[in-house]
């Protein structure tokens, strides 16, 4: 029978409402059945139930190389129960090694009223053997009228099979910086994110950072629970630095450990920076996003190589603000979202602004940093620093001003790679200035500094101007030399 058409069968048999066998039925050939669900995207990620697709066809083995739970959900179909049903499993592991995964529940899972779906949790408590496969298997149902499986030979899904690959295990900062106000006692959250998840036994008696510390903290974690996707960390300030003309950095680094390695964001730097009186109204971060609109751009130009020759080179960015907490000085409110309660109100940065998608996986081309590469990979995964989400900060001038004033290349460490094992930190930093020059018309200008002993043998500079609409005058040429395209 064609997958499509029983795919059909499956979305009607679901609206139907009642129990008896002849209730079951869909005229007379459709009869109440069992079966494995387990749906997978196109890039082979498990579509996690209620999560759902009639485009997709139920698979009946997957090869699984995460070391986070497994989600199977097993769907009936029929119309809504009057009374519930069971229908117990069995779980085989092909080395006889059951030590090594937990399955939740043990054998049995219910269907009852509408909910017609259940789900079988399979946990890995320590690394697999090599082909090493889990064979999940419909038993019995309490229901003699159900059939368990589809109702065919081809697609029968009465069974399922998890087999078990060689394991990649990594890690990665979210986020590469934290910004703190300097009071003793204070504390700030970070997470690691494992995104093929860990185990607690690899973890909890192993260092996975060194550090670089400009002041005295602490640091301690949150119990590891069952969550295997990240650990949430929390840094607490052992002393004051409140001088407000001092920047104060420590930095926290991911190094690899036995069968773990960090790549992406492995750099996480927690700053205090110098403190310049600023009026939040002046709000220049404003004029240079719009966060009604998700697909938002700021255009720019920078001084760059091409063909042998200095150019001016357009670029543009997906351009957001910087959501702070209500309490952030810098904190200006955006939205109370209609209504009375406080505790959903959204603030914004009055200062900073960033770069970022919009949604998913893939990068911005942030400062046009692109084309300072002939072989960038422009998955997030592996290029994060192609992503700034807070990248500019401005200064007004006088601290009120709403039309000019100076900006500041947040100093960051970014990190940009050609693949998962070519990765390079790259520092950035700059300065410049912000003005109105026409109607609505904002130029930042400003130089852009990026920092790789290996890549640009130190430091390598170059001019930048960005402007918030598509429409405005073109820079004069510069009579200074340009950085030119490296190979990662």
């Amino acid at each position: 029978m064609n997958p499509i058409k029983i795919l059909r069968i499956f979305a009607i048999a679901l609206l139907l409402t009642s129990c008896s066998k002849d209730d079951y039925k869909l005229g007379s050939e459709i009869e109440p059945h069992l079966r494995f669900n387990f749906l997978v995207t196109s890039a082979n990620i498990p579509l996690e139930y209620p999560a759902v697709s009639s485009m997709l066809i139920p698979k009946d083995t997957y090869a699984n190389s995460s070391v986070k739970t497994l989600k199977v959900p097993v769907a009936l179909s029929t119309r809504s129960l009057k009374s519930a049903v069971t229908a117990n499993f069995s779980a085989v592991s092909s080395t006889g090694d059951n030590e090594s995964f937990t399955v939740n529940p043990v054998n049995q899972l219910v269907f009852e009223g509408s909910k017609l779906t259940d789900t079988i949790f399979v946990s890995f408590d320590k690394r697999w053997a090599a082909n090493q496969s889990i064979t999940l298997k419909l038993e019995t149902v309490s229901d003699p009228e159900i059939h368990i499986g589809n109702l065919n030979t081809t697609y029968p899904n009465d069974t399922f099979k998890i087999d078990l690959t060689a394991i990649t295990t990594n890690y990665t900062f979210p986020v590469n910086q934290l910004v703190i106000k300097g009071e003793v006692g204070e504390t700030v959250d970070f997470k690691v994110n494992f995104p093929n998840g860990f185990f607690p036994s690899e973890i909890e008696n192993t260092s996975i950072f060194k550090f670089q510390n400009g002041f005295e903290y602490s640091l301690t974690h949150d119990d590891f629970g069952d969550n295997r996707s990240s650990i949430t960390y929390h840094l607490t300030l052992l002393e004051d630095i409140q001088n407000d003309d001092a920047r104060y950095e420590s930095k926290i680094t991911l190094v690899n450990i036995p069968n773990y390695n960090a790549t992406g964001s492995i750099n996480l730097t927690i700053v205090k920076p110098i403190k310049s009186p600023r009026d939040v109204q002046s709000y220049p971060a404003s004029k240079f996003t719009d966060p009604t609109n998700a697909f938002y751009l700021t255009y720019g130009e920078h001084w760059f190589n091409n063909n042998g020759n200095c150019t001016w080179q357009t670029f543009n960015a997906l351009t957001f603000p910087v959501v702070v907490t209500k309490d952030n000085e810098n904190a200006i409110l955006y939205s109370d979202k209609g209504t009375p309660n406080p505790n959903d109100d959204v603030y914004h940065d009055a200062f900073k602004i960033g770069f970022n998608v919009a949604s998913g996986t893939n990068t911005v081309n942030s400062f046009g940093l692109k084309r300072w590469f002939s072989n960038e990979s422009n998955a997030a995964a592996i290029s994060p620093g192609f992503n700034i989400t807070s990248a500019l900060e401005f200064f007004p001038a006088n601290g009120n001003s709403k039309t000019q004033g100076t900006v500041l290349v947040i100093p960051q460490d970014i990190t940009i790679g050609s693949s998962a094992s070519n990765t390079h930190v790259i520092a950035i930093s700059g300065d410049g200035t912000y003005k109105e020059i026409s109607a609505g018309l904002y130029e930042i200008s400003f130089e852009l500094k990026l920092t790789n002993d290996k890549l640009f043998g130190g430091t390598v500079s170059t001019q930048y101007r960005m402007y918030n609409n598509r429409v405005y005058p073109k820079p004069a040429a510069l009579s200074i030399p340009c950085p030119k395209e490296v190979t990662l």
